[in-house]
């Protein structure tokens, strides 16, 4: 068995943007691969979810071909179906959880959540109001994956319903997480072109500095 494997969840709708968001240009490449690049080299395997036969062709061009990219099992473009998939064709022991839209994610703070994820079902990431970031999280793949599917058995589709049925998860606040990416960009989602424009000037100025 792996020990570590990286899921990348692309199954996801855009609606604002009216296209594939993973596939959108940033800095001469595809969003997803941004998440790819930062990752690869912190797992032994990378998995990729998406949500249609069609989407596995698109991402089939831009992955090479040892990377494993499955359709979500059923239809809901939700994360925790998502996760699902992820975990029920991930080898790894532990599996980090990750969106393909966060191009700034960073690997100090990965690093951090594998190591912390010894004898604990997952290490997730909590802001001091309590909101917590499950899809930039380590779980325990096995743990994870009979938590999900009992979840979904019971008609949920909510992160947070797979893991309350979880027995040990370690949160870390993001304060601690600071100290390793002191402006938290490894949160920074691209949701709307807005989002977009945002990356692309954050990524000229980081050339400047």
């Amino acid at each position: 068995m792996k020990k570590r494997t990286g899921i990348i969840l692309a199954g996801g709708t855009a609606g604002r943007f009216g296209c594939d968001k993973g596939l959108l240009e940033l800095d001469g490449k595809p969003l997803v691969l941004h998440v790819f690049d930062k990752i690869k080299d912190q797992v032994d395997e990378v998995v990729v979810v998406v949500g249609s036969t069609e989407q596995r062709r698109l991402y089939s061009n831009v992955f090479p071909s040892e990377i494993g990219i499955y359709v979500d099992g059923e239809k809901g473009n939700c994360p925790l179906i998502g996760a699902l998939t992820g975990f029920a064709n991930a080898n790894g022991a532990y599996s980090v959880l990750l969106p393909c839209d966060t191009p700034f994610i960073s690997k100090d703070v990965i690093e951090l959540l594998f190591e912390a994820s010894s004898k604990v079902d997952a290490t997730i990431p909590r802001w001091p109001n309590g909101y917590i970031e499950p899809l930039q999280a380590v779980y325990h793949t096995g743990s994870a994956l009979s938590a999900a599917k009992r979840a979904v058995m019971n008609g949920e589709r909510k992160m947070r319903s797979m893991i309350s049925l979880l027995h040990g998860v370690r949160y870390i606040s993001t304060i601690v997480l600071r100290e390793f990416d002191s402006d938290l960009l490894t949160f920074f989602n691209v949701n709307t072109p807005i989002d977009l424009k945002m990356a692309r000037n954050l990524i000229k100025t980081r050339r400047c500095l």
